[in-house]
């Protein structure tokens, strides 16, 4: 809703929209000049709210486009985690004989990769999203912060179809479901968090670096080795080790997700707490640092 102050000002919610009158009584043409709020009224969530609709159809637009011209198409959503799967079943558990904590080997490593596989993603795509998008950003006002966070909600499809897919691997390894199952959402929420908070701090950044392109992969693949993937957090000494492990936040995750699945490992309370409050900072500040720079998005991409 946009309010009009005295001297045809025109104040909205985060922006003042100044109006200039035409030449002999003709119809005002209007001139919009936006200035970004500053402090914590800057993140203005309800403003993203009121985008809903555009966010939706950035997220329906990026599921359709993901595997366009693809042979495979929506395989890859499997085929990803599955060749992972393999190469860690074979040199994790055949080759250096690292346990999975009573669980069959491919079941375990396949539960690891699938919320692992939606942070990649997410942090990938999220990432390059402002730069390929700089089109609509120099040419339309909307919330910038619905680019990446449509790019890491957009992955939740390729994890359902994984997760089918790891439903049968358990059916047939003869491993049933436990009864915290009803817990996954919540894990899977924590993961989708961490990967916006991630992609927030890459997406800004990469506006006005390039290099951040470049980096994010070796990043990534870096974090994948520090994160409970091809391995067990009981191998982690309990105590204040274990407890600093959970700032990363993806050891909580993935750890959780296989206990609430398999029940394998322990539900080390203090890991996921750690994991969660390293979760909500990223994405704190990461909310803060991409509000902060988005002022120059449209000049600098």
């Amino acid at each position: 809703m946009v309010q009009t102050a005295p001297g045809g000002r025109a104040v909205g919610r985060g922006f003042v929209m100044e109006v200039t009158l035409g030449a002999a009584g003709r119809e005002p043409a209007p001139v919009t000049i936006l200035k970004p709020a500053r402090g914590w009224a800057s993140l203005d969530l309800k403003e993203l709210w009121r985008y809903r609709e555009l966010v939706f159809f950035l997220i329906w637009r990026d599921v359709k486009v993901r595997y366009k011209q693809t042979l495979l198409g929506a395989a890859w959503a499997v085929l990803k985690p599955l060749f992972s799967m393999i190469i860690f079943y074979i040199i994790f558990g055949r080759l250096a004989g690292i346990g999975t904590d009573g669980a069959p080997g491919p079941v375990f490593y396949f539960a690891g990769l699938l919320p692992w596989v939606l942070f990649q993603d997410g942090v990938t795509k999220a990432g390059a999203s402002l730069v390929a998008g700089s089109n609509l950003i120099t040419k339309v006002y909307f919330p910038r912060m619905a680019i990446p966070l449509a790019a890491v909600v957009a992955g939740v499809v390729d994890f359902m179809v994984a997760f089918a897919v790891l439903v049968v691997m358990m059916i047939s390894y003869g491993v049933h479901l436990t009864g915290w199952v009803w817990t996954l959402p919540l894990f899977l929420l924590l993961a989708l968090v961490t990967s916006l908070g991630v992609g927030l701090w890459l997406s800004a950044m990469n506006v006005a670096y390039r290099d951040v392109g470049y980096v994010t992969p070796f990043i990534v693949q870096a974090w994948l080795y520090a994160s409970p993937v091809a391995y067990s957090t009981t191998l982690i000494p309990q105590g204040p080790w274990r407890v600093l492990y959970g700032l990363n936040p993806m050891a909580g995750v993935v750890q959780g997700f296989r206990w609430a699945i398999l029940g394998v490992g322990e539900p080390a309370l203090g890991l996921l707490l750690t994991s969660t409050a390293a979760a909500l900072i990223l994405l704190i500040s990461g909310m803060v640092y991409f509000r902060r720079m988005e002022r120059t998005f449209a000049d600098v991409v």
